[in-house]
């Protein structure tokens, strides 16, 4: 959600309230509907559902400015421990079994996070290695060492609670900790940045998709439900996409450009590098048709960042070509 005016009548206070309230509404109502439809007995479902609601304020600050801004030095380390520990114990009244180790693990991740940029110097060098963190942590499996589910069929969904809390502590890290430059983050786009997005999403199905055909990488199939690309393209336009975007072409693409002065050097590199994130993708590996297509999103995404002036176009783009290929294509 984009920042609001900081008047008597509308403080930021007041519009971090306001986005709250809306979130947990909707939230909520979506978790019910998603436990009935997965099955999810309640003794699982409302514990799980409830540690997401927890997560969700600490997940909403970094587009504040106002509250961002006053977790800058000391404040940091303390607000990601608590941003992190709040959700596992709820998680742990029924959804998740209560492991000390657990709850070691982490607290130690946030503690890392909060204290890598007291710690360590803001070269190039820490910078790379805090963004490789991320991946890291997902990629190996850090999650499922700590939420350790009662109810099998929760596994995926503990895990993607252990993904929202990395995001949100991420984000903040950079934003307060690093100070980067503004990237516009945000949770909804200007009516120029929906258009800039859409304009390159084109640009993706006239580059990108003939690719993924002519490679095989996709193949047509039966079109999902309408509701159900409307939720894919709202989940990664508010939650993957934004987090992926921020952190590629918002810090990644933007310190390239610092350090080789070019922003066209910036694009291709930065593209190249998301385009190899997806090296494994699907369980391949190597899965190079994977990395050439993603590869060419990247540079839509990225070029679409370069005109707005901030990453919310690249993210409309990224959510409009992912809710395209899980409702279209296998």
């Amino acid at each position: 959600m984009r920042p609001m005016p900081n008047s008597p009548r509308n403080t930021p206070l007041r519009g971090f309230f306001a986005a709250l309230l809306i979130g947990w509404i909707v939230l909520a109502g979506a978790g019910v509907l998603y436990a009935k439809f997965k099955g999810i007995p309640g003794w699982a479902a409302w514990p799980l559902l409830a540690a997401f609601l927890v997560e969700f304020p600490f997940y909403l600050v970094p587009a504040f400015p106002d509250l961002r801004e006053r977790l800058t030095g000391r404040n940091l380390t303390g607000y990601l421990v608590i941003s992190a520990i709040l959700p596992y114990l709820v998680c742990c009244m029924g959804a998740a079994r209560f492991e000390w180790a657990g709850l070691l693990r982490v607290a130690a991740l946030a503690l890392a996070m909060g204290l890598w940029y007291v710690v360590l110097p803001a070269i190039a060098a820490v910078d790379l290695a805090f963004l490789a963190l991320f991946p890291a942590v997902l990629l190996g499996g850090y999650f499922q060492t700590i939420y350790l589910p009662l109810y099998p069929g929760v596994k995926n969904e503990l895990a993607f609670l252990g993904h929202f809390m990395l995001i949100q502590m991420t984000i903040i890290v950079l934003m307060a900790g690093r100070q980067v430059k503004d990237t516009g983050y945000g949770f909804i786009p200007t009516s120029r940045e929906w258009r800039i997005g859409a304009v390159h999403y084109l640009y993706f199905l006239v580059l990108g998709l003939p690719l993924a055909l002519a490679l095989n990488a996709v193949r047509f199939k039966t079109p999902a439900p309408a509701w159900s690309i409307v939720a894919t393209f709202l989940g990664f336009l508010l939650v993957a996409s934004l987090s992926e975007e921020f952190l590629v072409r918002g810090v990644l693409q933007q310190w390239v450009e610092n350090w080789t002065a070019s922003r066209t050097a910036a694009l291709v590199i930065t593209s190249v590098v998301f385009g190899l994130v997806h090296i494994g993708f699907g369980g391949k590996f190597p899965n190079w048709k994977w990395v050439g297509v993603a590869t060419i999103l990247g540079w839509c995404c990225g070029h679409a960042r370069n005109q707005a002036g901030g990453i919310r176009a690249g993210v409309v783009t990224h959510a409009l070509a992912v809710a395209t290929w899980r409702g279209f294509f296998a």
